[in-house]
């Protein structure tokens, strides 16, 4: 028999939601993307269920090649392996090219339709944030011209998402996930350790003041996004440490 494409139509909006769910229950990342493509072409905002659910297929198929990349720099540094480094090399570009398509069609799905449709502060900051997390991950796997340009488009994301988190409380969880990952990118692709650690810790303490204030729903998930940034910070300024030390 010839090779057929999926048949399965999707009309409406909850069916896609449907079976966006149940591709995600199946670990069918691509299929979930093809199945959710009703519900990012909604003409109205979306609720943060729906949000969170487009999301999700962007994460697990970015975070597959990421790993991938990673694994493969370190067999790539491997003097021990030296003799296969053509061959890994070729496949180490072929990665970082699904990985640059992916994050690319993640911009693009904001940019078309979602950041155009979000009224909410909540929803324009993931939007944003999530944009810049995407420019982000294609600047792990830069040089270079190409490096500084994805992460200038980064920086200009997360600054109008800190902008728009600017009305949210410190307790919001979308706005302390956008300082943890803010400052990831200023430690990691910026390598301004110090602004890292300031903008973490600022969120952090802002935080902190609020949380009794707080449901039990988003009191967990303030306070897990603030667990990681405590990590981090421990992690940061011991590492500035060594450097003042040496």
């Amino acid at each position: 028999g010839s090779k057929k494409g999926m048949d399965i139509q999707i009309n409406t909006v909850e069916e896609a939601v449907f079976m966006g769910k149940v591709a995600e229950q199946a670990e069918r990342y691509e299929d979930m993307l093809t199945f959710l493509q009703p519900l990012m072409k909604k003409s109205e905002e979306l609720t943060g269920e729906e949000r969170n659910l487009i999301s999700v297929p962007f994460k697990n198929l970015s975070g597959n090649k990421r790993t991938a990349w990673r694994a493969l720099t370190a067999i790539e540094e491997n003097p021990k392996y030296e003799k296969y480094h053509e061959k890994t090399k070729v496949y180490k570009v072929k990665i970082e090219g699904e990985l640059k398509k992916i994050c690319q069609d993640a911009i693009n799905t904001i940019d078309n339709t979602l950041l155009k449709n979000a009224s909410s502060a909540e929803a324009k900051v993931f939007y944003l944030k999530m944009k810049a997390d995407y420019y982000r991950y294609t600047g792990e796997v830069c040089t270079g011209k190409e490096l500084e340009d994805v992460a200038q488009k980064a920086e200009e994301s997360y600054e109008l998402a800190k902008k728009a988190a600017d009305t949210l409380p410190p307790t919001d969880p979308v706005r302390i996930g956008l300082a943890l990952n803010y400052s990831v990118f200023l430690y990691e692709i910026r390598k301004k350790p110090k602004d890292a650690c300031k903008m973490a810790k600022t969120a952090f303490d802002e935080a902190i003041s609020g949380l009794q204030d707080l449901d039990e729903d988003k009191y967990k998930d303030a306070t897990a996004i603030m667990q990681l940034l405590k990590d981090n910070l421990t992690l940061w300024t011991s590492e500035l440490e060594e450097e003042e030390d040496k």
